[in-house]
């Protein structure tokens, strides 16, 4: 892999990771396109590399609402702080089991073809249109319907969506989002609890490859390399252009526009599938 190519995708990564149009779809979709031919592992320890990054611009960017709540959780003291934390634990079950159980399959689904992407765009594309559908649209017309704050089990069902949403092609924070609005959660509640949750399973990946992936100059398999300057340069593209989504797609969800990703995620799933 060229620093080139690793520049594109990480400004893909850093986009896509938080509109809801699925990030590791979109990198499938770019290394098909750029023609790189990575391993399935090679491929999701690059990737993790990227959410890390974003991870961070999620901190840089809500840093005024996570330091109160690493506050409040690491002195126990048991306040509203605290037990949001819990319910962010709580959320990352399910994609912990995941994770211990699954990973192999997991990584058996990346640098596999787009057939499999086009189909997890359809549906995220499905799940973007039935949260416009059946809670934003009666929202913006005034309609009996009151959001409420994220329960408990609120919280697991979400992390449900997002232990599925680990599939190349379904949208992490599309799909939790999606499901917490279909809740009855209220969208800027849930457009921050998606991106708070994903930052204990994405930094406990990155820990476990870490060794892996800086033990040696690079990464290498069947003669595809990945350097340590191609992780550099993907990683700061990821982190920045992060940043600038992370802000962009928190008032769209105030503002209900979600439907509009829907129509792209049904475009781009069906041209995988026909490509």
């Amino acid at each position: 892999m060229e620093w080139f190519d690793a520049l594109i995708l990480g400004i893909v990564q850093g986009l896509a990771e938080y509109l809801p149009i699925s990030s590791s779809g979109h990198l499938e979709i770019c290394r098909e396109i750029l023609g790189l031919d990575l391993t399935g592992a090679q491929s999701l320890q690059f990737d993790v590399m990227l959410h890390v990054a974003t991870v961070l611009s999620t901190i840089v960017v809500l840093w005024r609402e996570f330091v109160p709540l690493c506050r409040s959780f690491f002195t126990f003291r048991r306040d509203a702080g605290f037990y949001y934390v819990c319910k962010l634990l709580v959320s990352c079950i399910p994609v912990a089991i995941v994770g211990l159980l699954f990973k192999e399959q997991v990584e058996a689904f990346f640098g596999g073809g787009l057939t499999v992407v086009g189909v997890c765009l359809l549906v995220t594309a499905a799940l973007l249109s039935f949260a416009y559908i059946f809670r934003t649209r009666p929202l913006t017309l005034r309609k009996a319907y009151e959001p409420r704050d994220i329960t408990w089990t609120d919280a697991f069902v979400i992390g449900c969506s997002q232990a599925i949403a680990v599939l190349p092609g379904l949208s992490r924070s599309g799909t939790t989002i999606a499901t917490g609005i279909l809740l009855g959660d209220k969208r800027e509640k849930v457009a921050q609890f998606s991106f708070f949750m994903v930052i204990i399973p994405i930094l406990g990946e990155a820990l476990l490859d870490i060794k892996k992936m800086f033990g040696a100059e690079a990464v290498s398999d069947g003669g595809t390399t990945i350097s340590v300057l191609s992780i550099a340069i993907g990683f700061i593209a990821s982190f920045t252009v992060g940043c600038i989504a992370c802000k962009w797609m928190i008032e769209l969800v105030k503002k209900g526009k979600l439907i509009w990703f829907a129509v792209y995620c049904l475009a781009a799933g069906i041209l995988c599938i026909v490509w």
